[in-house]
């Protein structure tokens, strides 16, 4: 392939690229010179929603909120495989279909056995409220 072929093909290619970069450069320098500058003792706050931060950004999370996090994760990928065997349901007959079968109960089988084990159990432990405010409500008080 003679080099006159391979320039005459990337020309859109780098025209666009000048043309960006163009672009970028005018945005930017357009953007010094007529922004704003000012600096106020609020300027380098952060500031989300109209509320004033206070206290510190650190928050612990339970061990539970990740592996729910995770599951979500790895559930969401599974999904994107059997859009993609759906993409080629026709073409993949009926051994792609056994698989896809066999897939999904797999899917149901490591489900049930997350929830049997607790692991989709974030909320406080019910069983524990109720035993306390069962506790509570047979105190009678004297006043």
């Amino acid at each position: 392939m003679p080099a006159n072929d391979t320039l005459s093909n990337l020309w859109p290619l780098l025209l666009y690229t000048g043309l960006v970069i163009f672009l970028l450069a005018a945005i930017l320098t357009l953007s010094y010179f007529l922004g704003q500058r000012h600096k106020e003792r609020a300027t380098d706050l952060p500031y989300e929603g109209g509320i004033q931060q206070a206290g510190s950004a650190r928050l612990r999370f339970s061990a539970q909120f990740y592996l729910v996090a995770m599951l979500f994760v790895i559930f969401d990928v599974e999904a994107v495989f059997l859009m993609l065997w759906a993409l080629g349901f026709y073409e993949l007959g009926w051994p792609g279909y056994i698989g896809a079968a066999v897939f999904i109960a797999q899917l149901v089988v490591v489900l049930i056995y997350e929830w049997g084990i607790g692991a989709l159990d974030i909320g406080p432990d019910v069983t524990g409220i109720l035993k306390a405010y069962k506790k509570r409500k047979s105190i009678t008080f004297k006043g």
